[in-house]
């Protein structure tokens, strides 16, 4: 995790300072974290704190019911986005197989070097 981001995921923020922030009631944002829409972190004493990661989510909660997303709507999509990363990250981590590459490579070079063919984006793709 890169320094900036790492300082933006403390949790430093009493509840307090995120109702000013954000201009929700400490109710509103207990409720969110209710539904799972926020996950604050807890201090010794078991207080709430929150980072400035969370500060934008509630905002961007916010946003999502001016914009008249209900709370379940606004579930999906954040339901939905951590799929979205889950999948993006699985798919990095798999390495390339040969015939990736050589699919790769055949694309590249008939980006390149077709040009000249008018109907070479139509051919299909024949192994090297």
């Amino acid at each position: 995790m890169k320094g900036k981001e790492l300082r933006r995921s403390l949790a430093v923020l009493p509840i307090g300072t995120v109702m000013k922030l954000t201009s929700l009631t400490a109710r509103q944002i207990r409720y969110y974290e209710a539904q799972e829409l926020i996950t604050p972190q807890r201090n010794e004493g078991n207080r709430r704190m929150y980072s400035l990661n969370d500060v934008d989510r509630l905002l961007e909660i916010k946003d999502y019911l001016d914009d008249g997303v209900n709370v379940a709507g606004i579930k999906a999509i954040y339901t939905q986005q951590a799929q979205a990363a889950a999948a993006k990250k699985a798919a990095q981590k798999q390495p390339l197989t040969d015939e990736d590459v050589r699919h790769i490579l055949q694309d590249e070079i008939l980006r390149q070097g077709g040009l000249n063919r008018p109907n070479a984006a139509h051919e299909p793709h024949r192994p090297l």
